[in-house]
């Protein structure tokens, strides 16, 4: 990249530094458009010394999971904190606004500070990013001024293309350009896919791997997704690509960076763990080192080479800060940020000059909240106001009424309220025989992105959805699958939900209101599902019977670990899963006859 942009974005954050809290927003809002584009080499503020110390403290700030939530999230919108009498404090945060201010404040007096994130920053976006192909979002990590990024699952939810197209600019293919004189640039960052490459060519998609330097100093960044991405991400979406294991992947371009004189590395991974507590502050490494986390991710981490200074994670969604040892014993940080922008990690990484290594025993880190008490960045502001008037007309049409909150995403319980609701509505909207003839309906309950809410969340008034909440909740827009299953076919996929590939973290999949059964999970695996309990408008399955069955084509392709599902044959094609809802919103709720929330009561589960 050119060298004008990383002088415009050094220059950039030395005003920012020199201003104060006060005026930061208005001095990046008054610097040149231009200055919003970076490449590597810049690292803030500070000069040039004629007698440089041995070791230097870089400042490697990170986040993960931002799902284009560019406004404060209404849904999972809180973080919990642990206080010192032991109780916890939910606290409000995220939008990028706050997470703009909290990233400029935490930078100031920092001459070399990186920024990093986990993946996962587009995809499953509220309507404000999500209508426009994601490209708000783009345009926010800009201002942000994020360093560099791995690819995470849900950046394939359009395919390599579109995620090409998001790297480096253009009009989207069909939906063109949203204003006329207003080109998407595409991001400012690269967006690293070490482990992804292309089946033709066996190359990665993507560059590996970046190195970012200031004054001599050189810190190499490796970025990977899950392997497991083909499991979660529809079929098209990862057509002609493969996903290679993520320990072999970082292990392989750790050495060659290492062969290039890179000897400090960070590991950008999309793959999580699940910690101990819920309060994003809980001590990990108690305990004992990385005692307080469990998951993928710690396998992961034994298994990365020791080249590898630090670990930047996500993908569960979870906040943790943790010491597990490397492969020679030695103790490396594991962190991740929870999701949408409510925290970000600050890790001071103490640099030799002399070895060109990080000095593990001098490593401190911590996540912080991105509090909604702060200043909002006044470009952020600006940005979002923008992209919510293009998205205005569409998103404050009203689609139907409830009567009170239906949860979803925050639901408690492995069957919900709003997972019912989408479920009945994927069946109404396919039973009738010109639209498949389905006899029942499942959801994939990763697929539910947020709640309905009652409280007006702008002018549309109390208990009214709107079509920017129902995208919300249903982002994918997938297309509806209709499909023959046998009856011993449909037994199996719900055994899927507590065995193989769900046996470890069980995958509990919304049903239509015409199927019970009982779930039974003080036993282990497929013996979980009482097969004997399983009703279909009141009558057993019959193994050899065929039955019509709608899902969304995520869980038609066999997504989630439900292959099953993908085994359907005489398969017919329908509207989208967002259409069916709204429909069903539609012909199910007035605003004197309000939708209520379903009891979920669908499965029976013994714990």
């Amino acid at each position: 990249m050119s060298t004008t942009p990383q002088k415009n974005r050094a220059a950039r954050r030395a005003l920012a530094a020199a201003a104060g809290l006060a005026t930061v927003a208005a001095l990046i809002a008054a610097t040149p458009a231009a200055a919003t584009s970076h490449g590597h080499g810049h690292g803030g503020h500070g000069g040039h010394g004629h007698h440089k110390p041995s070791t230097v403290d870089l400042q490697l700030l990170s986040f993960n999971d931002l799902h284009g939530n560019l406004e404060p999230p209404s849904s999972s919108a809180t973080v919990n904190e642990k206080q010192a009498d032991g109780t916890v404090k939910p606290i409000l945060a995220g939008g990028v606004e706050y997470l703009a201010t909290s990233l400029r404040t935490a930078r100031k007096g920092h001459p070399y500070s990186i920024t990093a994130a986990g993946g996962d920053l587009v995809g499953a976006s509220p309507l404000l990013s999500g209508l426009f192909h994601d490209e708000p979002t783009i345009e926010a990590l800009n201002k942000i001024d994020l360093d560099v990024t791995t690819v995470g699952n849900h950046e394939f939810d359009e395919g390599a293309v579109e995620l090409a197209r998001l790297q480096n600019g253009g009009c989207h293919p069909t939906a063109g350009c949203y204003e006329k004189g207003r080109k998407f640039k595409g991001a400012d960052f690269p967006y690293l896919a070490a482990n992804v490459t292309s089946e033709k060519t066996g190359k990665p998609i993507l560059k590996p791997y970046t190195v970012w330097k200031k004054n001599g100093v050189k810190v190499g960044f490796i970025g990977v997704t899950l392997e497991g991405t083909p499991n979660v991400v529809t079929a098209e979406g990862v057509k002609g690509l493969k996903f290679h294991d993520e320990i072999e992947t970082v292990n392989k371009y750790a050495k060659e960076l290492d062969r290039q004189g890179v000897k400090s590395i960070v590991a950008l991974i999309h793959e999580g763990g699940l910690p101990a507590s819920s309060s994003y502050n809980y001590d990990c490494d108690s305990p004992a080192a990385g005692g307080g986390l469990s998951g993928p991710i710690v396998d992961i981490a034994k298994g990365i080479s020791p080249k590898v200074d630090a670990l930047v994670t996500g993908h569960t969604h979870n906040a943790y800060v943790c010491t597990i040892p490397d492969p020679a014993g030695q103790p490396r940080l594991v962190t991740s940020a929870s999701s949408f922008g409510k925290l970000y990690t600050d890790t001071t990484l103490t640099y030799d000059r002399r070895t060109n290594d990080i000095v593990r025993t001098a490593v401190d880190s911590a996540n912080h909240i991105v509090r909604r008490d702060q200043p909002k960045a006044q470009d952020l502001t600006d940005l979002i106001t923008y992209w919510n008037r293009l998205a205005g007309p569409v998103a404050g049409t009203p689609q139907g009424f409830i009567s009170a909150d239906i949860d979803g995403r925050s639901a408690t319980t492995s069957e919900s309220p709003l997972g019912d609701v989408i479920a009945d509505a994927q069946l109404a909207g396919t039973a009738a025989p010109e639209k498949g003839g389905a006899q029942v309906a499942f959801m994939n309950p990763g697929g539910i992105r947020g709640d309905l809410v009652y409280k007006a969340s702008a002018l549309e008034g109390d208990g009214v959805v709107t079509y920017g909440e129902a995208f919300t909740v249903q982002p994918f827009t997938n297309l509806m699958n209709v499909v023959d299953l046998t009856g011993t076919q449909l037994v199996t996929a719900l055994q899927q939900q507590v065995s193989g590939l769900n046996e470890a973290s069980p995958k509990i999949l919304q049903v239509s209101h015409n199927l019970a059964y009982t779930l039974d999970m003080t036993k282990t695996g497929a013996a979980r599902v009482v097969t004997d309990s399983i009703r279909l408008n009141g009558a057993a399955i019959d193994p050899a019977k065929t039955y019509r069955v709608a899902m969304n084509e995520f869980l038609g392709g066999g997504g989630d670990g439900f292959a099953a599902l993908g085994q359907g044959t005489n398969k017919l094609v329908g509207p989208s899963d967002l259409e069916l809802f709204n429909a069903y919103l539609a012909a199910n709720s007035t605003a004197t006859a309000p939708l209520a929330p379903p009891a979920a009561n669908r499965i029976t589960i013994i714990k």
